[in-house]
């Protein structure tokens, strides 16, 4: 793994700006660096230990003191940390605030959260070319990446694998009428093709790295970083799946400034009370249901259904809203079982860091492409 190891004299602002320390970590860290604590950003965890970045190099600490019964506010990737400055073992005293977080729902019964990544600018959904596209699948993963506040990005993957630059237009336009308001970008990890574009995307801010086994994230993510720093594994011919090459989120900075959170294929992505990340992916629906008759158009089979309008006459298909309805009666089901107001104040609080973050970040580029 790549770190920026520094000296003790070396201040927290310039050792760790690499891994996105600014004005606004600092001043929200300054009651405990009055205490006498270290700044620094978690790059893994693992059972109970974390290893965080400081400015003295990367530790290994225990998170004995900040294990909350809320699986939501346990230590995770990306998290910024308030670190005692010696002892064996170290403890991270507390977490800051998070300006977003990636959430999805555990398979448990009771309903769980899980946190994937936080503080995240951008969401990179990785998919191959390799399969079959499945739409649905990269609608739930913009679901739940638009709700972390973070911004979404789609690459598709292998695109070496499709030589005919027609056939690979019609799939870039399929994705990119099921995500609005995303960019969706072609990369060849191996023959190198893309990965500028995508570089001067992520540069400067903290990218997560999506997708399922076999979507080539680890090679992209050697690619990005410009060295084989994770392992890769071929994938099956059969169906073009691969297995956990990635088995724990690590954090790597990018040479090109900025960092990359590369995180396990992931077999389910449920929904964790994602309604406005829902809507979002499925921008224009929500558009039309603005001018159905009635506030609470269920559009199944009401009258004067604006949406249903524009299905009858074709403007909407169909596999649209059937997606739609699916990931909505499911998160219906987990708001129902979980204190939805809780969650809503945390999310808000996580958008409006990150909206200051970003805007920050902006200002500090001249307005230059994200």
């Amino acid at each position: 793994m790549s770190s920026h190891a520094s000296t003790p004299s070396t201040s927290p602002s310039s050792a760790l700006t690499p891994y996105g320390w600014d004005e606004d970590w600092a001043d929200t860290f300054s009651p405990y660096a009055a205490e006498g604590l270290l700044p620094g950003r978690v790059v893994r965890v693992d059972r109970g230990q974390c290893d965080v970045v400081t400015a003295d190099g990367t530790v290994r600490a225990d998170t004995a003191f900040v294990t909350p019964h809320d699986p939501l506010r346990v230590v995770c990737t990306g998290d910024w940390v308030a670190l005692e400055p010696d002892g064996n073992p170290r403890y991270v005293r507390t977490c800051l605030p998070r300006r977003t977080a990636f959430v999805r729902s555990t398979s448990s019964k009771r309903s769980e959260g899980q946190i994937l990544a936080a503080n995240v600018d951008h969401a990179i959904v990785a998919v191959s070319l390799a399969a079959e596209l499945d739409l649905a699948r990269i609608e739930r993963f913009l679901a739940l990446a638009w709700e972390s506040g973070a911004q979404p990005v789609v690459v598709l993957t292998k695109a070496d694998l499709v030589p005919d630059p027609v056939t690979l237009a019609h799939l870039v336009q399929d994705v990119e009428t099921s995500a609005p308001g995303v960019p969706v970008l072609t990369v060849s990890a191996e023959q190198g093709e893309g990965l500028d574009v995508l570089g001067a995307v992520v540069v400067g801010g903290t990218a997560v790295l999506l997708g399922q086994s076999g979507a080539g994230k680890s090679t992209l993510a050697n690619a990005l970083l410009g060295e084989d720093v994770m392992d890769v594994q071929r994938i099956r011919d059969v169906d073009g799946k691969g297995r956990h090459t990635t088995t724990t989120r690590n954090l790597l900075a990018l040479p090109g400034g900025g960092v990359l959170i590369d995180t396990p294929g992931l077999r389910g992505v449920g929904l964790w009370d994602a309604s406005s990340g829902v809507g979002q992916v499925f921008a224009e629906i929500e558009e039309l249901a603005r001018d159905c008759r009635f506030h609470d158009c269920a559009h199944e089979r009401e009258p004067g259904c604006a949406v249903l309008g524009a299905l009858d006459s074709g403007e909407l298909p169909e596999r649209r809203l059937e997606s739609y309805r699916k990931l909505m009666r499911e998160n219906q089901r987990i708001i129902a079982k979980t204190d939805a107001r809780v969650r809503a104040e945390m999310r808000k609080e996580w958008k409006r860091r990150g909206a200051m973050g970003r805007a920050a970040m902006e200002a500090k580029r001249g307005g230059g492409p994200r």
